[in-house]
């Protein structure tokens, strides 16, 4: 039997590690529920579209569903207003001219639509306007307008839960998906350096980059989702680019590096480099995990002292083999490789520091959305 205390800390856990799709469910489950009352209250003709446009533009953060509302309500408007003028003006009582007006109707939209994306649904509000005065009795006029009417009131409704029922900004699933990059570059970096000093499976490595690819590609997108929110003025946080174009930095790095370990390093030199690539990978590591806790808890950035200490550390190694002039025997293709992980970690050193930047920037804006209490505040007032 599982114990009440056991239970419920299972559940803490579920919640919180769902949270996102959890909220998710509840303002789509509100926004279907409120549209079809509202729906009925109104005595709206075909509340089955209300409901599904509601649906729909309800997305996981603020800046998908506002770029979701416009797109439907767009397409809706632009698909209704022609397929009503084209069956308003055109006559089809018979069934060969209802296939020709619907074929009309429809064509524009669609091409239109594969142009661009904001009038998907046109084409499929062309159909619903033509065939609806079928089963609603009305004009092609006035299957436009309801149309329009539904379509308005689901994305009103869906736009308005996604704002007040568990809201989900952009920018803190920007800041989330940051630091899982973080986290998974820290777990991946042992396994695309061993290849110096053992062996790199091709399929290991091809599974590193495109997990990390995905990840960059997932962020990216939801770097879009909030660049919407604040150019609506819906958030007033750190713009969250340059921690884009520094982690999409790093990832090019780690590319560098994966190809230049495909093949261990001679022999000889294995016992000298090793063990300072081995710190300066683990330093890299713990600065990587704490930075993506830090985003999360917009504090500062960890200290860098360790990082920097290996990447000297491996450098003066490198300058000693080539003082001993150890460097000058190695075959040309292995010469190569060193060179460009030399490269690799000089651009991964500076862009630390770009990372140390962003991290204290958002760590900033926290410190100013929440201000330290003045001493007479602080105190209760003299």
């Amino acid at each position: 039997m599982i114990r009440p205390a056991t239970a419920w800390e299972r559940l803490r856990i579920f919640v919180q590690d769902h949270r996102v799709g959890l909220g998710q469910s509840v303002r789509v489950t509100v926004s279907a529920v409120l549209t079809l009352v509202l729906g009925q209250w109104l005595h709206v003709p075909l509340v089955l579209w209300s409901v599904l446009t509601a649906v729909i533009v309800t997305q996981t953060s603020v800046g998908r569903s506002l770029k979701a509302t416009i797109d439907y309500l767009v397409g809706t408007l632009g698909g209704a207003v022609f397929a009503g003028a084209v069956a308003a003006l055109i006559p089809h009582d018979g069934e060969i001219a209802l296939l020709a007006v619907l074929a009309l109707a429809v064509a524009p939209p669609a091409f239109l639509a594969s142009v661009n994306s904001s009038f998907n649904v046109a084409p499929f509000t062309a159909i619903i306007v033509v065939l609806a005065p079928a089963i609603t009795h009305s004009t092609p006029i006035e299957s436009a307008f309801f149309r329009v009417v539904e379509v308005a009131l689901g994305a009103i409704i869906g736009l308005t839960v996604s704002f007040a029922v568990f809201p989900a900004r952009a920018h803190s699933l920007a800041t989330e998906a940051a630091a899982s990059l973080l986290d998974e570059l820290a777990s991946v970096l042992p396994d695309l350096f061993c290849g110096f000093t053992g062996s790199l499976d091709p399929a290991t490595l091809q599974a590193i980059q495109g997990s990390i690819g995905q990840a960059i590609g997932r962020l990216d997108a939801i770097h879009v989702e909030a660049k919407r929110e604040r150019m609506t003025h819906l958030a007033s946080e750190p713009d969250p680019a340059p921690l884009l174009r520094t982690l999409l930095r790093l990832r090019h790095d780690l590319v560098i590096v994966g190809r230049a370990a495909t093949v261990p390093l001679p022999e000889p030199l294995r016992p000298r480099i090793g063990p300072p690539l081995g710190r300066l990978v683990e330093a890299t590591a713990d600065y990587f995990r704490g930075c993506a806790s830090a985003l999360v808890d917009r504090a500062g950035p960890p200290p860098r002292a360790d990082v920097e200490a290996a990447f000297d550390l491996y450098g003066g190694e490198i300058a000693a083999l080539r003082r001993e002039n150890l460097l000058r025997v190695l075959p040309s293709d292995a010469l190569e490789r060193i060179f460009a992980l030399g490269f690799a970690l000089e651009q991964m050193r500076q862009h630390l520091e770009d990372l140390e930047r962003c991290v204290r920037e958002f760590a900033r804006s926290r410190q100013a959305a929440d201000p330290e209490p003045e001493d007479g505040a602080a105190s209760g007032g003299a």
